[in-house]
């Protein structure tokens, strides 16, 4: 098979490799990739800074789409030829992996290779952070921040069909419309303070659910953002993990301060994540009710500008590397 390898650094050490396709454990099922998504959890094991777990492929990569081609003993859902999607626990930049059977969904009807390869990952986060987590409700306000990425394209989606108010921070005019466009109140955080933003927004009331990736000073600022009994939940620390807190509003507000990573969740967590999204989630895609926002699409010897593209924060929704390219 062919797969992206690469040695600690910039995107100039990523390259095309050649290696053997995996062998299909028991409850695997090995997909054919036609398509992969581009995350930034990618560009830091690629940095050196997120390691890949000691049992998952050491190649990059955490969701791909394309055909089952073989059957690990005991998979009892998957037949050869079906069209799956898939979070992958590693090793997703290559023409062929091997999933847990329990991490696959069906391609949504409708969608093609690449749209189907944006949405594992970016849903699975999603719907673990926004539902399990925060316990988003209908007629609740919603702050995502890094509105107009991949995952941020996503939340508002699935919280507006779910009867979310939303509110959206972005960096630019053309990111703010592109949130404003999927149903959010974009605010520019480049010439808008968000916490005021909000504030006037919301009769001064704040939002009850944010969902944060920046970290850095925001999580002071949040705290502000947020109204009475609201839930905070950080998925990455774009600007630091590192912070100095007054924890005075947060208990005055009786609020709750969550986080969380998908990757080193136990493969019973994150079959659960998959079975809610199948009941829940995938009806919402079939109907056309949400889509996965792409950006840019890639062939696998491309791979560097993906992620120089990513790392340069330019991008509106998800890159993806298309296979047939």
């Amino acid at each position: 098979m062919k797969y992206i390898d690469y040695a600690p650094g910039g995107p100039e050490f990523l390259r095309i490799a050649e290696g053997q396709v995996p062998d299909v454990g028991a409850g695997e099922v090995l997909v054919h990739v036609a398509a992969a998504g581009v995350n930034r959890p990618d560009i830091l094991q690629r940095q050196g800074l997120y390691p890949a777990p000691a049992a998952a492929s050491p190649v990059l990569g955490l969701e791909v789409a394309g055909d089952v081609i073989a059957l690990g003993q005991g998979v009892k859902r998957w037949r050869l030829g079906d069209r799956v999607c898939a979070l992958v626990n590693g090793g997703g930049y290559a023409t062929h992996v091997a999933v847990p059977e329990a991490q696959c969904l069906p391609v949504p009807q409708g969608l093609d290779w690449v749209q189907a390869a944006a949405l594992p990952e970016t849903l699975f986060t999603v719907w673990h952070n926004l539902i399990q987590r925060a316990h988003l409700q209908a007629g609740e306000r919603l702050l995502v921040h890094g509105g107009a990425s991949g995952i941020g394209t996503m939340a508002i989606q699935l919280a507006k069909a779910l009867g979310a108010d939303v509110f959206a921070t972005a960096g630019s005019v053309e990111k703010c419309a592109a949130c404003a466009q999927l149903g959010a109140q974009a605010i520019n955080y480049r010439i808008q303070d968000f916490v005021g933003e909000v504030k006037a927004l919301t009769a001064g009331q704040g939002v009850d659910v944010i969902l944060d990736m920046v970290g850095g000073d925001y999580v002071q600022r949040n705290f502000s953002a947020a109204a009475k009994d609201g839930r905070i939940v950080n998925i990455a620390f774009l600007q630091g993990s590192r912070v100095t807190l007054d924890l005075m509003p947060f208990m005055l507000k009786r609020l709750t301060f969550t986080g969380s990573t998908l990757r080193a969740q136990s493969a019973a967590a994150k079959a659960q994540i998959a079975r809610e999204l199948e009941a829940q989630v995938w009806p919402l895609l079939a109907a056309g009710k949400i889509r996965p926002m792409i950006d840019s699409v890639y062939p696998l010897a491309r791979v560097a500008d993906a992620h120089r593209r990513m790392e340069a924060n330019q991008h509106i929704g998800k890159l993806v590397l298309d296979m047939n390219l």
